[in-house]
């Protein structure tokens, strides 16, 4: 007798479509966007000046930034005691791709409605 597989986000979902929940999950707190353009604003890696800049408390400021990592949109790099923070370019990219993608669907004209 076979086994039945259980039917999980994992295997219901394409890759892309994942991808996609994963990054505007990521976009989904105006912390975690703010985050994003300050460090888009300050073109390098951002050591500790993140909590002044956004002027929430560090353990919120950590948590979004472990998001951010977690969905390869920062990277973090350890100097020291502290860690620094950019933009992953290659995920950047990535991202902006797939949500193009997905909000271009519109420019494919259908018989509906």
């Amino acid at each position: 007798m076979k086994a039945k597989l259980k039917t999980t986000p994992e295997n219901r979902f394409t890759e892309e479509q994942n991808q996609i929940a994963l990054f505007t999950k990521a976009l989904g707190h105006p912390a975690r966007v703010k985050i994003l353009q300050y460090l888009f604003e300050t073109k390098s890696c951002v050591c500790g000046d993140i909590v002044d800049e956004i002027g929430l408390a560090q353990s919120t400021i950590s948590q979004h930034l472990k998001e951010l990592k977690k969905t390869g949109l920062i990277q973090g790099t350890v100097e020291g005691t502290s860690v620094c923070y950019c933009i992953n370019n290659e995920n950047w990219t990535k991202m902006k791709d797939l949500l193009v993608e997905f909000f271009d669907q519109d420019l494919i004209k259908t018989d509906c409605c």
